[in-house]
């Protein structure tokens, strides 16, 4: 197997504001989009011919991606107008695609050596993975290795052997796409005509974004793998612990702490007497002033934080400017997102380009849109919708 069809198309509304402006799949973790996680781990598993299906907002895949030279591979790019579904993205590549190859999606974290086992299965197939809430997802039922079928979402999941979206077909799948929305009901109609289709399991690291705080599941996952990279300027004084990643041209001031995992991007200026902890990605040109401690959080590129803020389990987009004396802290929340209220311990969703003053205070779960405005000393809860004023 040395071609793969990676789904990237989509806009993951439940992801939002992170996706008001980018496709899910450049969601940026560890100073990297999640799909080039995806393009980096075919390469390494000696698949470079990649074709990927993009639609939502896709010139910023283009833009990133470009030939997919500089991350050792060959792309072509097929657009699908209108996300109508995982099959009919699959049907648009039926004339460009060879004989057999690999699909998965552009959203989530799969590790090189699972994808480089299962490419040398023979198709068609679908890997699985056990999972402690299958009812998020699609429920694979298997006898032996064989799939009898794929349940969507079922209220009572008789299995928590879950579909990861990632499978191996010849071009005998293009036989049922037409006017089918999505590949599990493809691979259901195969195996009703006789079809024989396959499970590998795996259990390596596979985590799918579909709501914001899955950004910090995967942040994590991520972080685990870090390579110990120190660029800039670490001034005397400095506590480094772990693996920790400097970008070029950031100085972390005297008296600061950095507890690795984390990530530090590029251009950033760090303390003095600031504090990363464990499990924190912080995006380039970012400022963190003194006596700031972030903890297991997501931080976005030229986002600039005051003196004394407290941050924890939490994301903040791009270009958000947050004075003095801010607190986020993780708790136990139920977030209602389109119908679904999970239950989640988190600190604060942040969308793009905010402006918050001083003495702020988040509960645990809100979600504030992009572009809001909050004033001093305000408590905030529940979610804001994009462009708010809380004055």
């Amino acid at each position: 197997m040395k071609q793969a069809v990676i789904l990237a198309a989509g806009e993951g509304q439940r992801l939002r504001p992170f996706t008001v402006n980018r496709p899910k799949t450049m969601i940026s973790i560890a100073d990297k989009p999640i799909l080039q996680f995806v393009i980096e781990s075919l390469a390494l598993g000696g698949i470079r011919n990649i074709i990927l299906v993009v639609g939502y907002r896709k010139e910023q895949v283009f833009d990133y991606m470009g030939s997919g030279e500089e991350f050792g591979v060959n792309i072509t790019y097929v657009t699908q107008a209108q996300q109508l579904g995982t099959a009919h993205a699959l049907s648009l590549v039926k004339d460009v695609v060879g004989d057999e190859f690999l699909v998965l999606p552009g959203d989530n974290l799969i590790e090189a050596h699972t994808i480089a086992d299962f490419s040398g299965i023979a198709p068609d197939a679908v890997l699985v993975k056990r999972v402690s809430n299958p009812e998020r997802y699609g429920v694979v039922d298997i006898d032996g290795d064989e799939v009898k079928g794929i349940v969507e979402k079922p209220k009572e999941a008789g299995s928590n052997l879950v579909n990861t979206g990632i499978y191996a077909f010849t071009k005998d799948v293009f036989k049922f796409t037409d006017n089918i929305l999505d590949i599990p009901s493809v691979l259901n109609n195969m195996i009703a005509e006789g079809y024989s289709v396959k499970a590998l399991e795996t259990d390596g690291t596979w985590l799918d974004v579909i709501y914001p705080w899955d950004i910090i599941s995967l942040n994590n996952a991520i972080l685990q793998n870090i390579e110990v990279g120190l660029g800039g300027t670490i001034e005397d004084g400095v506590t480094l612990q772990g693996k920790v990643v400097v970008g070029e041209g950031t100085v972390v001031r005297a008296g600061s702490c950095i507890y690795g995992p984390a990530v530090i991007g590029s251009g950033c200026d760090i303390g003095p007497h600031a504090c990363v902890m464990p499990s924190t990605s912080i995006g380039d040109n970012v400022v963190i002033s003194s006596f700031t401690q972030i903890k297991n959080s997501v931080i976005g590129n030229d986002v600039n934080l005051g003196p004394g803020c407290f941050i924890s389990d939490s994301i903040i987009d791009k270009g958000c400017v947050i004075k003095g004396r801010f607190t986020a802290l993780g708790g136990p929340s139920e977030i209602r997102v389109n119908d679904e209220s999970p239950s989640v311990s988190v600190g604060v969703i942040m969308g793009e380009d905010c402006q918050v003053e001083s003495n702020v205070t988040v509960q645990p779960g809100a979600i504030v849109g992009n572009y809001c405005q909050i004033q001093i000393m305000k408590l905030l809860s529940g979610r804001l919708p994009d462009r708010s004023l809380v004055y």
